[in-house]
Order: structure tokens, then C-alpha cells, then sequence
């Protein structure tokens, strides 16, 4: 059988079971559960794939690893979803917002999972086929993709990547029409750590600032110079971003705290400034604080790397995105983190982003609380996953055999 007609009949099954995985995305949108927390969406998912007689393996917390294909093959292909949601109140108002109060899927996770579910599902409906040409089929449901450090960490450390060839992903692109699909080769987001600067001083009176160490002077100068330090420090082509989300200092109007913290994301495009920024960032640190006599402390809690996006493994989901009926399109680099990257520091692999805007629609953003995605994207987003494992299989499976392995 060609490999077209292989999409197209993995394409008329997950049609066919639309309706149920919209139900499952509406369910774990009003149930969103924080990282290494997501108790709740691992059980629905094990229960649904075991149902359908796929082999799982729940991890001690939350998440899970579940197999299917052939039992000793020649090409095996990982699917992997994250499960978290983000602390962000939901405003979308919509039917099946979430109900837990500052809770939920600001980022599309129930999407990514739903959708790597009726991958699985088509594809078990299709095992026979898999099994004849020896592929078998890994899918990673893992937790904590939103926090330092992620679950993918995790993952690679369980072993979840032993024996596989290859590794697909999708995340939800709010600025894409539902049935395009962004794709770049080479990096396709940004490196993304963690800075916290933790002050300290003898406090007073607002009175006599003279007679204190002016600590909140001093994490303001902190928030606005130690960015322009580091824009002169390095090279304008690592494209960094340091951006603050956090700032606390004080609780009355005329006291000169004693302790402040401000925290944010450093994020950059190249990954080898990625790697040595830490001393010149501790070092400007100091210069910034010390004319304010201020104590500094500095933790810089190293995130993940730029996902880079295999080449070969690109063409494959292009393939996957055109039998599939979708719209490949380019993509650009984003300032964006995605702990997906540490997988693909172990296996050749891509991550595409899935259009979720209605066309005509409006194009939200991610991490805020009005996100609204396209439904049929859950669907897109099967079809995609689904595809790039027969895509794949045609591509690469003839050329190995069992005793390649």
C-alpha cells in the first residue's frame, strides 16, 4: 500500500473519532492541574489508551510513557505531549473554562495531549501495518513542561528515549489559521533560564535614606540597568532578552525594606553565548548593586536550549502535513523556551507549530487567560502526529531492518 493511502486511511479514522477528542480536550481544559501535578490528566489518559489496548507505563507522579507497534523493531518513533497548565486565571469565558480558580490551559497543553491521544488511537487502529513494516510507536505524556526544570529531563533520565529514532511534537501557534502548520529547519525557539536577584540591606525610614542602604532604589536600578549592561556586554547577534516578571519589595510607603527580589526569563537565540553568559551575568550583577552598599545574590537557574529542528525530520512532517490535507508553512524563530529542546539533544526530531485561529478569528497569545483555540485544531493536531509516524516509516523503514537494531 502506498504511503498516501496509509495517510489517508489514518486520516478517515481520526475523523471519525473527532467527537470524542474534542470531548477529552473540553475535559482537561476544565480540569487543568499545575506541573508535577497532573494526577487527574495522566489517569484519563491511561485509562483511554489502555482501554483501546495500548501497552502504558505511569511514572511515579504524574505522566506517563505508552507503547504500541511491533515488540522488536527496526524504527521506532517517540509522539510526545505535555500535560501541565499555568497559574493564570481563565477569562475565555467560555462553556468549559476552567473550574479551578487561577488555573489553566493558557498555553494549549490540552490541545497538544488531546491530540497526541487520537494519534495513538489511529494509529492502534492501524497496528497491523506497523507491525509488518517493524515500527513501533513511544508516546511521552510528560509533566512539568512550564517550570525549570522541566520534565523532559526526567524523561531522558527514565529512559524514555531508548531505543528511538526519531521524536515529534506539535505546540499551539495562536497567530497560525487552523490547518496550517508552521515549520522551520534549524532552531525554531530560543535558549530560556531563570534569573532571581535577591537584595539585602540595612533598612529605615524614607526620611533618612542617607542613613540606610537603599534597597529599593537599588533593585529598581537592578531591573533597568543590569538589561542595558548586558547589551553592551554581548554580542548583538545572540539576540537575548532579559525581561522581569517579578518584583517585591516593601509594604509601607515610608519604609526602606531591608530584602527585595526581582525575577524574570533570560532568553537567547544563540545557544553557544547560552552556555558561558553566567559569570558576566553574576558579574554585572555586582557593578550594578555596588554603589548602593546593597548585599546581592544571584541565582541563575540554567532552563532549557534552543529546540533545533532536524532537517530530515522537517521534510518528514511536511510530507506528514501535505497527505494529511494541511498547510505547511514557514515559521520563524521565536524568543519562546521549550524543554522539548532536551529531547532533541538525544534523538533527531521536530516540533511544528499547530494553527489554533479561527480564520477571520481573533489571534490571542499565549500565557493569558483569554486564550481561545480553534477545535478542529485537536483534530489537525492528530492527523499531524499520526502522519508523521507513516511518514517516517515509508522514508526511513525500508533502509533498516531488526538486526540493524
Amino acid at each position: 500500500m502506498s504511503d498516501n493511502l496509509l495517510l489517508s486511511d489514518l486520516g478517515d479514522t481520526i475523523d471519525a473519532l473527532a467527537p470524542e477528542l474534542q470531548d477529552l480536550q473540553r475535559d482537561l481544559h476544565a480540569h487543568p492541574e499545575l506541573s508535577r501535578g497532573e494526577v487527574r490528566t495522566t489517569a484519563l489518559v491511561d485509562a483511554r489508551l489502555q482501554a483501546a489496548g495500548i501497552r502504558t507505563r505511569r511514572l511515579p507522579v504524574s505522566g506517563l510513557v505508552a507503547d504500541l507497534g511491533a515488540e522488536q523493531p527496526a524504527y521506532r518513533v517517540a509522539l510526545r505531549a505535555d500535560l501541565d497548565a499555568l497559574p493564570v486565571g481563565e477569562r475565555s469565558g467560555l462553556a468549559w473554562a476552567s473550574r479551578t480558580e487561577g488555573i489553566c490551559h493558557a498555553c494549549g497543553h490540552d490541545v497538544h495531549v488531546s491530540a497526541a491521544v487520537g494519534a495513538a488511537l489511529a494509529l492502534k487502529a492501524h497496528e497491523d501495518r506497523l507491525r509488518e513494516r517493524g515500527v513501533a510507536v513511544r508516546l511521552l505524556f510528560q509533566p512539568a513542561e512550564e517550570v525549570i526544570p522541566g520534565g523532559a529531563v526526567e524523561l531522558v533520565a527514565d529512559g524514555a528515549l531508548e531505543g528511538v529514532d526519531a521524536i515529534f511534537a506539535v505546540h499551539c501557534d495562536p497567530s497560525l489559521d487552523v490547518g496550517s502548520v508552521g515549520l522551520r529547519d534549524g532552531a525554531i525557539t530560543a535558549a530560556a533560564d531563570r534569573v532571581v536577584v535577591h537584595l539585602s540591606g540595612r533598612g529605615g525610614h524614607t526620611s533618612r535614606p542617607h542613613l540606610t542602604e537603599d534597597l529599593t532604589f537599588a533593585l529598581a536600578k537592578v531591573v533597568t540597568e543590569l538589561p542595558a549592561v548586558l547589551s553592551r556586554r554581548l554580542d548583538p547577534r545572540t539576540a537575548f532578552a532579559l525581561v522581569w516578571g517579578e518584583v517585591h519589595a516593601g509594604q509601607a510607603a515610608n519604609v526602606i525594606p531591608s530584602s527585595g527580589t526581582v525575577a524574570g526569563t533570560l532568553r537567547m537565540l544563540d545557544a553557544t553565548a547560552w552556555t558561558t553568559v553566567g559569570p558576566l551575568l553574576a558579574e554585572a550583577v555586582e557593578h550594578v548593586v555596588a554603589p548602593y552598599a546593597v548585599t546581592a545574590v544571584l541565582e541563575h537557574i540554567q532552563g532549557v536550549p534552543p529546540v533545533v529542528n532536524d532537517e530530515e525530520a522537517i521534510e518528514v512532517l511536511r510530507h506528514a502535513a501535505e497527505g494529511m490535507g494541511l498547510s505547511p508553512v514557514g515559521t520563524p524563530q521565536s524568543l519562546g523556551g521549550e524543554d522539548f529542546a532536551w529531547y532533541l539533544r538525544e534523538v533527531p526530531g521536530a516540533m511544528a507549530r499547530l494553527g489554533t485561529r479561527s480564520p477571520g478569528g481573533h489571534t490571542y497569545d499565549l500565557h493569558q487567560g483569554d486564550l481561545v483555540v480553534d477545535e478542529g485544531s485537536v483534530v489537525q493536531g492528530a492527523r499531524l502526529l499520526a502522519g508523521a509516524v507513516m511518514a517516517g516509516v515509508v522514508k526511513a523503514a525500508p533502509e533498516r531492518s531488526v538486526a540493524d537494531r
